[in-house]
């Protein structure tokens, strides 16, 4: 017999965690779509990504925006990494869920301006939190399906999320190759397939998470399998 242990941390903590983890995806969304709401004709949900908010007067609501989803996918991925069963390199998702929310920091800190000809720009480094938060939320899907597949009670997402990894990469190398660059061929709808990216394989998969460890909370810390 094979002894599996989870460290868990109060349920309580892990509760909250979980509730991080359901509030940063569905209040960013919230958030951007409000935005959007009552920005000015020339802004395109279809054309311009997410971040093109910051360049308005308005801008620092998206980032507070960002900041606020920083801080409660950090939150998220403390609670998650005490909720699953310890395996040898079973830090490395939720240490990349904590990669992708220093992503959304300096998308904060660096945010997009806006030029004469009234066009969003990015004035330095506010690539890098793109390139940050896409790449190490796809890749923290893929290698915490790895983890779930070792606790029998995460196995049964362990599929789908690995699944939502695999296309989560797979749309980061679309939007940096052929939608983000100016002149790229898909730059016209860069912010539909960014958003694409976000609401259809991302968030969901973040959500899907948050909801089993908010069940799993409680539960005991220690199974036993042969």
């Amino acid at each position: 017999m094979i002894t599996t242990s989870v460290r868990v941390s109060r349920p309580g903590f892990q509760r909250w965690a979980a509730r991080a983890g359901v509030a940063g995806p569905v209040l960013f969304t919230a958030g951007f779509l409000v935005q959007e709401a009552v920005r000015r004709e020339d802004y395109s949900r279809v054309a311009d990504p997410i971040s093109a908010l910051e360049a308005d007067p308005r801008g620092w609501i998206q980032q507070v925006n960002f900041l606020v989803f920083a801080v409660l996918l950090t939150i998220f991925a403390i609670g998650l990494h005490r909720g699953i069963a310890t395996t040898r390199y079973g830090w490395a998702g939720p240490a990349l869920l904590g990669v992708a929310a220093v992503g959304l920091i300096l998308a904060a800190v660096f945010p997009l301006r806006e030029d004469p000809a009234g066009e969003p720009y990015d004035p330095g480094h506010h690539v890098i939190a793109g390139v940050t938060f896409f790449s190490c939320s796809a890749l923290a899907l893929v290698v915490l399906s790895c983890r779930f597949a070792a606790d029998p009670r995460w196995r049964g997402l362990a599929r789908y999320v690995g699944i939502a990894g695999i296309l989560g990469l797979g749309c980061f190398v679309v939007l940096g190759r052929f939608a983000m660059p100016g002149g790229a061929p898909l730059h016209e709808v860069a912010g539909l397939l960014q958003r694409m990216t976000l609401l259809v394989v991302t968030f969901p998969a973040l959500v899907a998470i948050a909801l089993r460890l908010r069940r799993l909370a409680c539960r005991p810390s220690a199974l036993t399998r042969s």
